[in-house]
């Protein structure tokens, strides 16, 4: 018997999709990438903005296909599309032969089992599971890297954002539990441990009644093979100054922020139901960047969110402007039905959604080719991943200023002997719009 996995979304979602491979394997199911070979197909679904609905509808169709044309004998969908529109697709989604939502997927032989005897099953509910230390887990990053989802959930109550019905409420793992498995991927050659959550700042909150990610962060400083920590989703709320003091003191942690402030307008902010104001964001990116030497921040704005005008936007391209971010991710407003925002007035045509979003990144591109400008001459250390597909003399890889998937590569020139995993010192050449050229230093590891 083989299954075959196709993950959509967030690296939130892979983690699920890791522990499901596992646990499938545990029972004897042999994992396959051809989907052609697959007895079980398996979608790990999104359903976070249309655009990530309209994908998982598309892949799960094209699946379908291997009904016809494959082994195929069960397609199952999981992950947050099936969470959130369960019944809709049980109905109107006859390829679908069971449902698992986000937080079902530790039933995952269940839907397996009863979709091999021919029945359409739906396993969603509250079973809200975490996993732990402990839980079969496959993972399909690079050996050298890990990502490590310290809780699962939201408590915040975006205006935009429907997270929190599909996730449910927010709840931490526990920093012995946490610590177990870094030291475990470490064990397995990781060297760089991505920490997850939809709100990391929040992480610990609901278990010792105190934002706990700086306690968090200093005991998984403690591992001698760990060489990178990074941490995503860092929202503004619970950065505080003790978070700042170990960012600035523990070496090992990546000097990386990611803040998503979504807006910079005070109005737009009170409409999206977030808690921060223009000028708290400033006296905070003021205090990472004077406190945390070197510190790259990312964040990600939305544009054309209900109501916001042409002066409203200015403000925040502007703010954009001055801030001069490291990394910016935009998005158009995306209307969610069952969210406060989806009834709100004067929805932004998309036209005007489009021009804000492409003005933005013009914008932000030009920012960051300054940036990138700026690190000529500088010697970084950089991550290798592989090979230029086109010059093999050239090793790609990544600095602490660069999160896997969503940041620019550092390309190495003559050097043939780095490989996938290797830590090297890099002298910068060039930079560019996203992405960096530079030499090996001496030829000496990291």
């Amino acid at each position: 018997m083989k299954a075959g996995f196709i993950s959509l979304g967030c690296s939130k979602n892979l983690v699920d999709t890791e522990n499901m491979l596992g646990i499938l394997k545990e029972h004897g199911i042999e994992i396959t990438n051809d989907p052609a070979e697959a007895d079980i197909l398996i979608v790990n679904t999104c359903a976070f903005i249309q655009s990530a609905k309209e994908e998982s509808i598309t892949t799960i169709l094209n699946m379908a296909e291997y009904k016809e044309s494959g082994r195929c004998r069960s397609l199952i969908v999981a992950g947050c599309l099936g969470q959130r529109y369960k019944q809709e697709l049980l109905d109107d989604m006859p390829e679908a032969d069971a449902i698992i939502g986000t937080g079902s997927w530790s039933r995952i032989m269940e839907a397996v089992e009863e979709t091999l005897k021919g029945n359409r099953v739906v396993i969603t509910g509250d079973d809200q599971v975490l996993y732990d230390e402990h839980t079969p887990r496959i993972r399909t990053t690079p050996g050298y890297t890990a990502y490590v989802k310290i809780a699962e959930g939201c408590d915040n109550r975006c205006a935009f954002c429907a997270i929190p019905m599909i996730r449910g409420r927010f709840r931490s793992r526990t920093i012995d539990d946490i610590r177990d498995e870094v030291e475990h991927l470490t064990e397995q050659g990781v060297k760089e441990v991505i920490l997850i959550a939809q709100d990391s700042t929040n992480y610990g909150l609901d278990l010792y009644g105190h934002p706990a990610l700086a306690d968090l962060l200093r005991e998984l400083c403690k591992i001698e093979k760990l060489k990178w920590i990074r941490t995503l989703y860092c929202y503004p709320k619970f950065f505080t100054d003790e978070l700042i003091d170990v960012y600035a003191k523990e070496p090992k942690i990546c000097k990386y922020v990611d803040l998503p402030l979504q807006h910079a307008h005070d109005s737009v902010l009170r409409s999206m139901r977030r808690p921060d104001t223009q000028e708290q964001m400033r006296v905070l990116l003021k205090k990472l960047r004077d406190r945390i030497p070197g510190v790259t921040i990312r964040s990600t704005f939305i544009v054309g969110f209900p109501g916001e005008t042409d002066a409203q936007y200015q403000t925040l391209r502007n703010f954009l402007e001055e801030q001069r971010f490291d990394r910016v991710g935009v998005f158009t407003y995306s209307r969610e039905e069952d969210t406060p925002a989806y009834n709100m007035p004067n929805q932004v045509p998309e036209d005007i959604m489009q021009e804000r979003y492409h003005d933005l990144m013009s914008l932000q591109s030009k920012i960051s080719e300054e940036i990138n400008h700026g690190l000529e001459g500088k010697v970084i250390d950089v991550l290798v991943e592989g090979r230029d597909e086109e010059q093999p003399n050239i090793a790609v890889g990544r600095s602490y200023r660069d999160a896997p998937g969503v940041d620019g590569q550092i390309y190495i020139e003559n050097d043939k002997t780095s490989k996938p995993g290797d830590m090297v010192r890099v002298r910068v050449l060039q930079g560019f719009t996203y992405d960096v050229v530079g030499e090996r230093v001496d030829g000496n590891e990291a």
